[in-house]
């Protein structure tokens, strides 16, 4: 049987290799924004870094081709929020999208407020909601929530780096959250509405950064849709911007392809647990290492194609 033509109007995906840095829109999920991504770029591979619910929107770094190597690191990285609070009202999902459940006087003053947000700052312990993407038994907590089962969540320790008053307004609260992975704002917004003998749920969110990478220099799905092939192509950046951080180590040619091949090499450089490694060209992204002892020790290499791609 011969095979049948592609459609004109569906062009070949392709092998693509970088990092998109989106701003993902409210309502959608985040395999819906990848995946609109992903057809408008044509890409082959790709995914995203840690996953942002519908009513939150703001920054989504998006890997395609040999930037996938390297989701973890962004993954892990610390997270910058703009969180809306609506103290007084509780809801059973904890943001707006859930059913209100209690309803109280907002009494607080501003300087209450500052004295909550303090309380909040440093290492804490969170229990996870309900209302979750964590799995318990291969199933999603919403899966369980909405059904009406309660499952028993252990706490998990989280850092909240600072928590600034962006407005005061009540009953609405904004605040600038920094904070650790793994930190559910939604949680942090019931906790502090808890503290102010109020109670609160989360009205909006939006993440403005996740570790080196900000939201203003992210595109929208409606620009990136606008532009042609070769304008949306170059709006990819290189694997290496999420390890923008770490500190760089530069090989010879002929030390770069052994590097390549997966062996140790020798350098005069102090212990270090991450570093980004590069050929003789600044361009040259090679892979992610750590240093112990003299040793420059491969962790995450980038194939001789995927190099020569960001050479290209």
């Amino acid at each position: 049987m011969t095979a049948r033509p592609p459609r004109p109007d569906r062009l070949p995906r392709r092998a693509l290799h970088g990092v998109l840095l989106l701003d993902k829109p409210l309502g959608w999920t985040s395999n819906d924004a990848l995946q609109k991504a992903k057809g408008l770029l044509r890409a082959e591979k790709g995914g995203h870094t840690g996953t942002l619910d519908p009513l939150a929107t703001g920054l989504l770094p998006l890997c395609f081709g040999a930037a996938t190597k390297f989701s973890q690191v962004s993954l892990d990285a610390d997270k910058r929020y703009r969180a809306t609070l609506h103290l007084g009202q509780r809801t059973r999902t904890g943001d707006r999208e859930g059913d209100l459940i209690e309803e109280r006087a907002v009494t607080c003053d501003r300087a209450a407020v500052d004295a909550a947000c303090t309380r909040f700052v440093g290492r804490i312990d969170q229990q996870p909601p309900m209302f979750s993407a964590l799995k318990h038994q291969g199933r999603a907590l919403y899966d369980y929530a909405r059904a009406g089962v309660e499952i028993e969540r252990p706490t998990r320790s989280v850092h909240i780096h600072h928590i600034d008053v962006v407005d005061w307004q009540p009953p609405m609260l904004v605040i600038d959250v920094s904070c650790s992975k793994g930190t559910y704002i939604r949680t942090l917004a019931e906790d502090l509405g808890a503290t102010l003998g109020c109670g609160a749920h989360l009205a909006a969110l939006r993440r403005t950064g996740s570790g080196a990478q900000e939201v203003a220099d992210a595109v929208t799905i409606e620009q990136l849709a606008a532009l042609d092939d070769a304008a949306r192509v170059a709006l990819l950046q290189p694997a290496d911007l999420l390890l923008a951080d770490w500190p760089a180590v530069a090989l010879p040619d002929d030390e770069a392809g052994r590097f390549l091949t997966g062996l140790r090499r020798r350098v005069a450089l102090a212990d270090a647990p991450a570093v980004r490694v590069y050929g003789s060209d600044p361009r040259a992204f090679l892979g992610a290492a750590h240093i112990t002892g003299g040793e420059l020790i491969p962790d995450r290499l980038l194939s001789p194609t995927e190099v020569q791609a960001g050479l290209a």
